[in-house]
């Protein structure tokens, strides 16, 4: 675990540092040639999802939590249902400026016990091949891989445009 860092429940008072984590990770993960799918990801997710948290993840019967250290916000995660016994792992991110200090794992480990707190024993997520540290992540936390597909359509959960995602599981 990560000295000082504390995993809360989203405020609105997290509101600004969320998107703004939000919108800096995606924007460091677009490669020169995706620009614009990714600007259009960036726009069509803060309408649908980071710009109004609590009902998006109250509408999907899951919360939204954030990794702060001090009152810096350093990493956030979101948890959708998917089925009455699996939930999804969403917008794991960590500020660049704080990765490689375990916050990540700090927050996966966080939602795998939500999780398990609320009866649900299977934790359900997706990367893309452009995050080679998510997937090394999710590989040495026993996650199994389930599949992989090209995403052609864009979501609030893909940028779409070709992009290899992979798909992982747990049982908990």
């Amino acid at each position: 675990m990560s000295a000082g860092i504390t995993v809360r429940p989203f405020t609105d008072e997290h509101k600004s540092q969320v998107r703004e984590l939000f919108i800096s990770v995606t924007r460091l993960l677009c490669s020169p040639n995706l620009r614009d799918a990714f600007e259009a990801y960036i726009m069509w997710s803060l309408a649908e999802e980071i710009d109004r948290i609590p009902a998006y993840y109250s509408e999907k019967g899951g919360g939204f939590w954030v990794a702060l250290e001090g009152d810096c916000l350093v990493g956030m995660f979101g948890l959708e249902q998917v089925t009455n016994d699996a939930m999804e792992l969403r917008r794991m991110y960590v500020d660049a400026r704080a990765r490689r200090r375990g916050i990540a794992r700090q927050m996966l480990q966080f939602a795998e016990d939500e999780c398990r707190r609320l009866k649900v024993f299977k934790l359900e997520l997706s990367t893309s091949e452009l995050q080679s540290a998510a997937l090394a992540l999710y590989r040495n936390a026993g996650y199994r891989l389930v599949r992989e597909e090209f995403a052609e359509t864009p979501s609030n959960k893909t940028v779409g445009s070709g992009l290899l995602r992979y798909y992982f599981e747990k049982h908990l």
